[in-house]
């Protein structure tokens, strides 16, 4: 056990997938001599050589494509898009090609793709790089879905992803890198189920990725006013582990689903939907949902903050419901 980065622990797994199978190899914009946007694939060119850390030129559609090519052709690709602004660029190659070929060719032909890529909102990179369009993937029959918020997640989740047949979307929220935790040395996660990160009894308060800390950072301020918040880590966009979330909702009869997605067609609406479907008789208050304001994100700091749920949204949210407010 240790304590690493998040950023660290990432590039931990990249190392291992690479040492562990020859047909793994990373592709994506800068990864190479570079070292990656975020930092992530730095030293690993020097490492592995270019064979298997390939510079890719900017084409998402392209180097995406050939990701998709490369699975099927019996290799184990790792693409690294550099923000999920950059994959509406690949949306053919993900949801029309790898998310659909072992249904349309009757089960002859998987695509063992891992697709990585940055998230989210709170670095003021402005409208155009604060995107958080996990609800969006998460909507896709053939791809599973996953947003790592703890650094043993970011390590260990990548080898299982690699080991699916069909293609996985792993997202990593850009505010997360610096994240230091500890983590075993080589952790094996699940990769089917949602985790409960901190136990509480008078409200669920359900979230993913970057959203996390700000969700148990609120669970503290709650504890110290008497309401006992129970943190749900979703971690597995799709699919959804409705059994962890009704388990806990059953047990808390209070629900507040945290996502920085916007309000309209979010993750939040299913998974609002999933509670009153599962345990509506079980609810002794409307579960309600702390999203990003319906609007761009602002470049201004001020103005980002404001339009991001915050610990302080989530704690009145959660008040609120508990009837404190």
């Amino acid at each position: 056990m240790s304590v690493i980065s998040y950023r660290e622990a990432m590039r931990q797994a990249l190392r291992e997938a690479l040492s562990r199978d020859e047909r793994v190899f990373l592709m994506g914009e800068d990864i190479g001599k570079y070292g990656g946007t975020y930092a992530v694939s730095k030293g690993l060119l020097e490492e592995f050589g270019p064979e298997r850390i390939r510079d890719a030129p900017l084409s998402e559609l392209g180097f995406v494509g050939a990701g998709v090519g490369a699975a099927m052709g019996g290799m184990r690709p790792i693409v690294e898009v550099m923000t999920v602004n950059f994959s509406l660029l690949a949306l053919d190659q993900i949801v029309n090609s790898a998310a659909l070929m072992r249904h349309m060719s009757g089960g002859q032909f998987s695509v063992p793709l891992v697709i990585r890529m940055a998230t989210g909102a709170g670095r003021q990179v402005a409208a155009q790089h604060s995107h958080s369009l996990e609800g969006w993937y998460a909507h896709i029959p053939g791809i599973r879905v996953l947003a790592p918020a703890t650094v043993e997640d970011a390590r260990g989740m990548l080898w299982p992803a690699l080991e699916d047949p069909d293609p996985v979307v792993i997202f990593e929220h850009v505010q997360l890198y610096n994240l230091e935790g500890e983590c075993a040395d080589a952790p094996r996660v699940d990769i089917a189920s949602a985790a409960v990160r901190r136990a509480g009894g008078n409200v669920s308060l359900i979230t993913y990725g970057g959203s996390l800390p700000k969700t148990m950072d609120a669970a503290g301020q709650l504890a110290a006013q008497g309401i006992d918040a129970e943190v749900i880590d979703l971690r597995v966009l799709r699919p959804l582990d409705t059994e962890t979330i009704a388990a806990s909702v059953r047990k808390t009869r209070r629900a507040v689903v945290v996502d920085e997605g916007w309000r309209t067609g979010s993750l939040a609406a299913e998974v609002m939907a999933r509670i009153m479907e599962n345990s509506f008789y079980d609810l002794d208050a409307p579960v309600t949902r702390v999203c990003s304001e319906e609007a761009p994100i602002p470049y201004a700091k001020h103005m980002e903050d404001a339009a991001l749920p915050q610990a302080a949204k989530i704690v009145a949210a959660a008040r609120e419901i508990c009837g404190k407010s």
